[in-house]
């Protein structure tokens, strides 16, 4: 079976040893793929037992549980990452994961989740989803808010005959 981290590599020898916990997370980023690969293959015991002990008590593990179960994972995308290797103490991994829930809804999660290490060993400390601004057109409608933050429409503020 292909792993499900999006690696080219078969699930044994990719993130299948981390979940079975035969060998270490040697990255952040190792562990971030194994952790969304448990979520996949709803080894979730994995999930909670990556979480850092720090935090532990901050996860909602029914809650944890019915999400992995709950969904059809269907792609993780690493888009970038800080630190995080063998030497480091800590690291960001940001990645988007694709989804179909309960509904077969498509759905995506965006995340820069803060690892740490602890004696050697990698574990999730938090998260912070991200979320990105509408694109705006540089046109602003008549009867839109004006972009000055006024609270007013355009037309009646910077777009009326004669504003600056």
């Amino acid at each position: 079976m292909e792993c499900p981290c999006g690696s080219d590599k078969e699930l044994e020898e990719c993130c299948g040893p981390i979940i079975a916990e035969t060998v270490k997370a040697a990255t952040a980023e190792a562990l971030m793929r194994a952790r969304y690969t448990a979520y996949a293959t709803n080894k979730t015991e994995f999930v909670i037992d990556t979480h850092d002990p720090e935090t532990r008590d901050e996860l909602d593990i029914k809650a944890t549980r019915r999400w992995a179960e709950g969904n059809d994972w269907q792609s993780l995308e690493i888009l970038e990452t800080e630190a995080g290797g063998a030497d480091d103490d800590e690291g960001i991994v940001e990645f988007v994961v694709t989804f179909s829930d309960e509904r077969d809804r498509t759905q995506t999660h965006h995340e820069r989740s803060e690892i740490v290490s602890r004696d050697g060993d990698w574990h999730f400390h938090d998260g912070e989803i991200v979320i990105k601004e509408p694109i705006r057109s540089e046109k602003v409608g008549r009867n839109e808010p004006c972009p000055c933050g006024s609270g007013k429409k355009y037309k009646k503020c910077h777009g009326r005959p004669g504003a600056d």
